[in-house]
């Protein structure tokens, strides 16, 4: 009876563990930044208002993101599409480097901020600076959430959760496609 019991309680625990792990860091990463002095570095000729350096906001009409945006990216950042959990090329990526915004070029986030959530998608416990990253209420499929979108043209980026790690218990669970990559030793 004991060892049935045992079982029972083990059983209960997976999904439970399951559910939560979503959320939970594996390894936890220090709180370091460091200055690059940058140029653009990626070259986007059919978008004018693509730049790894200006960080001018800016106001385009949907009809201008839709002809000079790849149909996936814009989908994501002008429609607020998701792509699927597991499927994007940073979900599970440790390299060193700077996070863009695939629609502006707008400077992101720094790899020392990203960590690994489990859950599917790219995940960063801090924005590189206080306008990288600005916020708006999301009440779409029956629950409320904090849509996080680029501080220069406003493209749906993914989410904000408070479940991160330390030292800002945030989590920037961020669509791969939505980003641009641009490693260190560039």
């Amino acid at each position: 009876m004991k060892t049935r019991n045992q079982l029972l309680s083990v059983l209960f625990l997976i999904p439970l563990f399951m559910f939560t792990a979503c959320a939970q860091t594996t390894k936890k990463q220090g709180n370091t930044k460091k200055t690059i002095a940058m140029e653009n570095t990626i070259k986007k000729p059919g978008n004018p208002y693509y730049s790894n350096t200006d960080t001018t906001k800016l106001n385009v009409s949907d009809a201008e993101w839709k002809k000079v945006l790849p149909e996936d990216v814009y989908e994501v950042t002008r429609n607020a599409d998701t792509e699927r959990p597991f499927t994007g090329k940073y979900w599970n990526t440790d390299d060193k480097g700077t996070y863009y915004c695939a629609a502006c070029g707008n400077k992101l986030f720094r790899s020392g901020a990203k960590f690994s959530s489990n859950c599917g998608w790219p995940s960063f416990f801090e924005q590189d600076n206080k306008n990288s990253v600005v916020y708006k209420t999301d009440n779409s499929l029956g629950m409320e959430r904090i849509e996080a979108l680029c501080g220069r043209c406003d493209g749906h980026l993914g989410h904000l959760f408070d479940d991160g790690p330390e030292p800002t218990k945030k989590r920037y669970c961020m669509n791969s496609i939505a980003l641009d990559f641009i490693p260190d030793n560039k």
